[in-house]
């Protein structure tokens, strides 16, 4: 059930961001070698069995667990961030860390875009300008001219498109429900999905790999799960401006761990993003 205790939700999310942006980069590592779809079908079986085992210990059962008010739209919302996890590892395979989260960080301007027929938030003049606004940075990152755009510049794009969905849908479902039983769909529904799609798709992997995909799993369930708690202890619109830490923590880890280059459109677009994000936010926190 939502709260409204702010400085949590705020560390919770910090927290999230952070480990988001380690996981990405563990991601690419293992997606460069392997098919993405065998690497997050493995990380999603760990995720589902730990949802699981979580579920008998905070709910006393599998059953309690699942028990939802809103069932129909914690699968939606759990298949769709499978699918965006999918989507998102393959726009690092060819974009890298930077780039492809310079053109995401546009995902919280399409929350505030979408908060009026998902949650019946009310969006103003001002803040449909702003949106507007960020969309310019997206242009330029993309720069129809050369540079970024290409097919492969629509896959982060459409990645933000789906995490911002999720993440208006993770504040809908908390209005009924738990966080343990949010988190217990958003593991077991995600197994299936990518189950489906990857058990066709094994290929056998190292030690060392196997180690960086034990990594993987961990990260992955901890920040889902703090992610979750961060829109439950607090309204989205006051944590929702520290999800952009997530763009310099994964930057970072692009151009010092894997050699990738900040390009000058692309730090220009992503501050106009940026801006225009807070700005947005703000101004949905003033309204309300």
């Amino acid at each position: 059930m939502t709260s409204n205790d702010t400085t949590r939700g705020i560390g919770l999310m910090v927290v999230t961001t952070f480990v988001f942006a380690m996981q990405d980069g563990i991601s690419r590592h293992l997606a460069e070698t392997y098919n993405t779809y065998m690497v997050i079908m493995i990380r999603y079986w760990f995720f589902a069995a730990f949802v699981i085992g979580l579920a008998r210990v905070q709910a006393g059962s599998i059953k309690a667990a699942a028990r939802s008010a809103q069932p129909w739209v914690q699968v939606f919302r759990a298949a769709l961030l499978a699918l965006e996890v999918l989507v998102m590892v393959q726009g690092f395979v060819y974009l890298g860390l930077v780039e492809s989260h310079a053109v995401f960080a546009v995902y919280p301007l399409m929350i505030a875009l979408f908060a009026g027929p998902v949650l019946g938030e009310y969006v103003g003049w001002r803040r449909a300008l702003a949106i507007a606004v960020g969309f310019v940075g997206v242009i330029i990152i993309l720069q129809p001219s050369g540079g970024v755009f290409s097919p492969y510049a629509a896959i982060p794009l459409l990645a933000a498109l789906m995490f911002a969905l999720y993440g208006l849908l993770n504040r809908y479902v908390a209005r009924r429900d738990t966080a343990a039983t949010t988190f217990f769909w958003t593991g077991v529904v995600g197994a299936v999905v990518t189950t489906a799609l990857g058990i066709w798709r094994w290929e056998p992997m190292t030690s060392g790999d196997w180690a960086w995909m034990g990594l993987l799993c961990l990260t992955a369930s901890f920040a889902h799960w703090t992610l979750i708690k961060a829109y439950e202890a607090a309204e989205a619109s006051a944590v929702q401006p520290f999800a952009y830490l997530q763009l310099p923590f994964a930057s970072a880890l692009g151009i010092f761990v894997f050699g990738e280059t900040l390009r000058l459109n692309v730090a220009i677009g992503a501050a106009i993003i940026v801006a225009a994000g807070l700005f947005t936010l703000a101004r949905a926190r003033r309204a309300s």
